[in-house]
């Protein structure tokens, strides 16, 4: 009786604990992802913060065994359906059949390359920058692509940094409608349907302000600097629901951010509220060492894990050290747990749980070739890179071009289908780049007659070519002309002797405007100087078409040119784009996102410095106040600057106001008009200044701007609304406050001639 009594009572408790491991249905997150949890070893969760990227040290047989046995989470840089499936299929193998994710960096496209990020902000048109996020988002997805560490809205008023290239330019306000655009692009309706992938902000935080422009540099700013000026683009991307974040690699006051438990949990978990999850970037937590603020790696590992780094990109020190830590307490469950559980998290918000092949698909509907041609969007990249063509000089006209003239086209960067697709061009291949040459070529064809010659190498410095190839890959390589360079010229001016006019492609290879690719100088090589004053002797109009990642110093360049059109690094389609601006068939509309100095020794130069006491005034003595005494003061070209082939004028600005009471809103108006015998597009921006304050305040902030196309001769009004919330700023004791007094509102169509009208806050 009492073995049978036994034996029941066992299985009753048998029953319980199935029913207790039954697991929840998928639908309720959290239940799904705790009752996970409770099943996990130490060791499978251990494996779940670990970001590995194939290599000679974990090459692909190791990485699957290494998944099998649940030790790896995800992989970055993988990145076709034949080569994650087998790491998938490892990962269903595992004990707990914990899907794996598979990320990269599809910054400005994954197969079709739209422009460089700073490209992008020169359109300020956020539907083409969702076509960029949406048509990215998908190519990638479709390449078994479920992460992407991208966008990057890092705040660049320092043009030496080489990853100015990567970001959205200067300003706060535009970076932040930029990052909240791009991720909604890039996620699309959720994150879980088979065509998003989801967003990884970057590199939180600060890192576009690393001193002296030094890739990796220390950051040191003031707490209202940082509340201000730039933090709200991580924040617009968070709140537009980007699934993680990149965490940069730069000090922040002295403290990394991959260790820095005020950055990682108080500010952007505890203020924010953020839920997902947090990457360091590559091989961070072992810098920590060299940081200083770690002795070795057990204590980078236990610093970062505490700090608020979920996953360990390249890792090498969380499957080492979190065990031990563990086992000897320095590091709680609780803390291991809240990680792993942000993991999954980002897993379940990828669809990955319901199926772990949601992007890979099946192998017999794999692509016969993952880069054919078919799978491009060139219309849209075509659309795209015409939009974020910036007219920078237009003297007598010289442009458009007739179709029906000879023209000559030089320079090292005329005929680069590598180069012209930038930094951070994902999966693009140059064979699929159309380059200027080609461009102009089929403008040109059956009409005028397009005479080449390279003219010169983007530069004969040694050094520099040592260092930048040193980076590149064996097909990226830059190889110098074997000829003399007056052979070169010799031969670029035989080509202009016989043209109508010039057009030179100049500035910078795509390695010069990258990570690690911080530069003393703005200027454009020397090798490239020779050249262009050699044309400019030639007395043919010449045009400058500028391909670079960052603004370059081109006062000398500027005097030399009949026209400049600044291109960026505009992608798959960049050379048609570029011709159908040079030649009338799309007219420019673009603008600065960022401010081009004079020369280098005036950065940092941006629109919305802070008041002072001393500030210099154009046409007055410079005695005694802020400025340079060898050149004029204030940008070669100012933010938000840009011309077209049509003119625009803007009437007097009216407010529906003189004072605004807290609650209301107040409308700002403003006529543009076409005053040109063309069709056009413009961007009427709206700039606030805070005239009294309990601080300092910038000399003019945006705050809103309207892209508007307007046929010939046609007249348009505008309205902005303002609201006290526009009026915000966070005041030295970091509480975000609108105080009442005196705001200047002005209008332009460029951050530097504006209209101006002014009201009271009360």
């Amino acid at each position: 009786m009492k073995s049978s009594l036994l034996g029941l009572a066992l299985g009753l408790v048998s029953q319980a604990a199935l029913a207790a491991t039954a697991a929840p249905p998928l639908q309720d997150k959290q239940a799904f992802i705790d009752h996970l949890l409770g099943q996990m070893s130490q060791a499978e969760k251990i494996g779940q913060l670990r970001l590995i990227s194939i290599s000679p040290e974990m090459p692909a047989e190791k990485i699957r065994e290494e998944i099998a046995a649940g030790r790896i989470g995800g992989t970055f840089n993988s990145r076709t359906a034949p080569e994650n499936r087998p790491m998938q299929d490892a990962a269903m193998r595992s004990r707990l059949k914990i899907p794996m994710f598979f990320a990269y960096d599809t910054v400005h496209g994954e197969r079709t390359i739209f422009p460089i990020s700073l490209g992008l902000a020169s359109s300020w048109d956020m539907d083409a920058i969702t076509t960029v996020g949406r048509t990215s988002a998908i190519e990638a997805a479709a390449d078994s692509v479920d992460m992407t560490f991208a966008p990057m809205v890092d705040i660049a008023r320092d043009p030496r940094w080489g990853r100015t290239s990567e970001g959205f330019g200067e300003d706060t306000y535009l970076t932040s409608r930029i990052a909240e655009v791009m991720v909604r692009g890039l996620q699309g309706k959720s994150g879980a349907e088979h065509d998003s992938v989801m967003a990884i902000v970057k590199h939180f935080a600060l890192y576009g302000a690393v001193e002296g422009g030094r890739d990796y540099n220390v950051v040191d700013m003031s707490l209202p600097k940082m509340y201000n000026d730039y933090l709200p683009p991580y924040r617009a991307g968070i709140d537009a629901g980007a699934g993680g974040v990149m965490v940069a690699l730069n000090s922040i006051n002295g403290v990394p951010a991959t260790a820095n438990t005020w950055l990682m949990n108080d500010l952007l978990r505890q203020q924010w509220g953020f839920k997902g999850v947090t990457i360091s970037d590559h091989g961070a937590i072992k810098e920590l060492i060299r940081h200083g603020v770690a002795r070795d790696g057990r204590e980078a590992a236990k610093l970062a894990i505490k700090a608020g780094i979920d996953m360990s990109m390249n890792d090498s020190l969380y499957g080492e050290e979190l065990p031990g830590l563990l086992k000897a307490g320095e590091v709680s469950q609780a803390e291991l747990d809240r990680a792993v559980r942000e993991v999954l998290g980002a897993k379940y918000d990828m669809g990955l749980f319901k199926d772990p092949y949601l992007r890979i698909g099946k192998a017999e509907d794999d692509l016969q070739d993952y880069y054919a041609e078919t799978r491009l969007h060139r219309a849209a990249a075509r659309d795209v890179a015409r939009r974020s063509l910036v007219l920078l000089e237009n003297r007598d006209d010289t442009l458009p071009l007739r179709k029906s003239a000879t023209v000559a086209l030089v320079g090292p960067l005329a005929d680069a289908p590598l180069d012209i697709m930038g930094s951070w061009a994902a999966d693009g291949r140059p064979e699929h780049a159309v380059s200027v040459r080609e461009g102009l070529e089929h403008a040109l064809d059956g009409k005028g007659k397009l005479l080449y010659a390279k003219g010169a190498d983007v530069t004969r410095d040694n050094a520099i070519l040592d260092y930048l190839n040193f980076f590149n890959a064996k097909d990226d390589k830059i190889v110098l002309d074997p000829r003399p360079p007056a052979v070169m010229i010799d031969e670029a001016l035989k080509a202009a002797a016989q043209a109508d006019v010039v057009v030179a492609v100049v500035g910078e290879s795509k390695g010069m405007s990258h990570e690690s690719a911080s530069r003393t100088s703005l200027d454009i090589p020397a090798s490239q100087k020779a050249l262009i004053k050699a044309l400019k002797d030639t007395g043919k109009p010449l045009v400058l078409v500028l391909m670079n990642g960052r603004p370059l110093s081109i006062t000398w360049e500027r005097e030399q040119a009949d026209a400049i059109l600044e291109t960026w690094f505009s992608g798959t389609e960049g050379g048609n784009a570029i011709a159908d601006v040079l030649f009338g068939d799309y007219n420019p509309s673009g603008k600065l996102p960022i401010t081009f100095p004079r020369s280098v020794g005036q950065i940092p130069m941006y629109y919305n410095r802070p008041s002072i006491g001393r500030p210099a005034t154009p046409g007055e003595p410079g005695n005694y106040t802020s400025q340079y005494f060898e050149e004029p003061n204030g940008p070669l070209y100012p933010f938000g600057y840009g011309l077209s082939y049509s003119s625009f004028t803007l009437s007097d600005l009216t407010l529906s106001a003189d004072h605004l009471q807290r609650g209301q809103r107040l409308q700002a108006k403003v006529t543009v008009k076409n005053t040109s015998e063309r069709d056009g597009e413009t961007v009427a921006q709206l700039y606030v200044q805070d005239v009294t304050a309990s601080m300092s305040r910038p000399v003019k902030e945006l705050k809103g701007f309207q892209k508007v196309l307007l046929k010939a001769g046609e007249t348009r009004e505008l309205t902005f609304t303002l609201s006290e919330s526009d009026l915000k700023f966070f005041n030295a004791q970091l509480q975000q406050v609108a105080e009442p007094g005196q705001f200047n509102v002005q209008v332009g169509l460029d951050s530097q001639n504006v209209q101006q009208q002014h009201f009271e806050l009360r």
